[in-house]
């Protein structure tokens, strides 16, 4: 058990008088703590708690008897315990560098974060000018707690940032949050737009997803020129005819464990013919992989016609013992926070994905690939010894 030093008894109890001082002048805001108001509150106590335990005269044991006093004045209080308190402490001194940091603090200024809690730092009058790359709305859209889950796994300010957006745009709860920061921290620069969080009823299954498909695939061996040459449904005709003629560098720009099942799967439901244009089965996901093609922008009626696709694979085609079928959109262009915001609500699993051919490569990328035929070879003795 910590100690601390009872020549501060009095300076104790003015803290947890100011604390609860604070406490009283937000819930008096507001009949109940929304997140953003939350946020602001924990920040400012966080503050308060730094500035007086890290450079104050608290003694070692303080944050224990701060919280418990607090409980006895405020009964039912929740969210100040003294791990709470010491995550409030953690919150405001990695965020303070970020939203309120100015190299020019005075000593004065320390000395009001000693002896007052200001409540509405997050207000938008007050929100610094210096947090301009921070999307308010995003920060203060989660939870204390979402917040915690990212700052206990990193404190790279780009990852943080990145974290905070998917679990808006996923609407993550803190426990699939949790989920997916033990696989680890996702990274903006590889994952396809999808809604699998939330349409994957399995955590493990759903971070498995996310983690197979990436936001874009290298299709080196489609021929621009003749697609451009041609009408739209043509083109995407050509584009599977291309991968269908590669299907085995398809399959290893893919990823592991895929098996080709057909192109031009045909599925019928109440005599209503469609056609899928690239179907695959997953062995990891255990999951029919439905893959439609686009050579434009992506557009959200793309979606629409990928969902009809999957609600007669799982209703015609799909084994009872495999898991729901997943749809990905491959175009050749998109907005991926427009495509985010276009996923979330359907639920069904999809994604979206973009390709690039050899021609969008840089001139001096594409001098270092092998030819076609090389690259042939290398498949073949790659496919040999496996």
């Amino acid at each position: 058990m910590e100690t601390y030093n009872l020549t501060t008894a009095t300076e104790l109890q003015q803290a947890v008088h100011t604390i609860k001082t604070a406490i009283l002048k937000s819930q008096s805001r507001a009949a109940r703590l929304i997140s953003g108001t939350q946020l602001s509150l924990y920040f400012g106590v966080g503050l308060y708690v730094s500035s007086n335990s890290r450079k104050g005269t608290w003694g070692t044991g303080a944050i224990e008897v701060i919280s418990n006093q607090l409980r006895r004045e405020l009964p039912g209080l929740k969210g100040f315990s003294a791990q709470n308190i010491r995550n409030m402490r953690q919150f405001a001194e990695f965020w303070q560098t970020y939203l309120i940091y100015s190299p020019m603090a005075s000593k004065m200024e320390f000395a009001e974060l000693q002896h007052e809690i200001e409540c509405d730092r997050f207000s938008l009058a007050k929100w610094s000018p210096i947090a301009s790359e921070i999307n308010r709305d995003e920060f203060l859209g989660i939870s204390f707690s979402h917040h915690m889950e990212i700052l206990h796994k990193t404190k790279k300010i780009d990852e943080v940032l990145h974290c905070i957006h998917e679990t808006v745009i996923h609407q993550w709860d803190k426990y699939t949050l949790r989920d997916v920061l033990k696989i680890g921290i996702p990274q903006p620069e590889n994952i396809a737009p999808n809604n699998f969080a939330q349409t994957i009823s399995s955590s493990q299954h759903a971070m498995k997803a996310i983690r197979m498909f990436k936001d874009e695939y290298l299709l080196d061996y489609i021929n621009v020129e003749d697609i451009d040459a041609q009408e739209d449904d043509v083109d995407e005709r050509l584009v599977e005819q291309r991968i269908i003629h590669n299907i085995k560098r398809f399959i290893m720009t893919l990823g592991k464990d895929f098996a080709f099942v057909g192109n031009q799967y045909h599925l019928e439901i109440y005599g209503e013919d469609m056609w899928s244009d690239l179907l695959f089965f997953n062995r990891e996901l255990n999951a029919l992989v439905a893959i439609e093609l686009k050579i434009g922008k992506f557009k959200p009626a793309y979606l629409g016609q990928l969902y009809a696709y999957l609600q007669v694979l799982d209703d015609k085609v799909r084994k009872p013992h495999e898991n729901p079928s997943i749809g990905i959109v491959l175009c050749k262009m998109a907005n991926q926070a427009y495509a985010e915001y276009a996923v979330r609500d359907y639920n069904k699993p999809m994604g979206i994905a973009t390709y690039k051919t050899f021609a969008d490569m840089p001139i001096e990328m594409q001098h270092i690939l092998p030819d076609v035929d090389a690259l042939k070879k290398i498949l073949e003795e790659s496919i040999e010894q496996s």
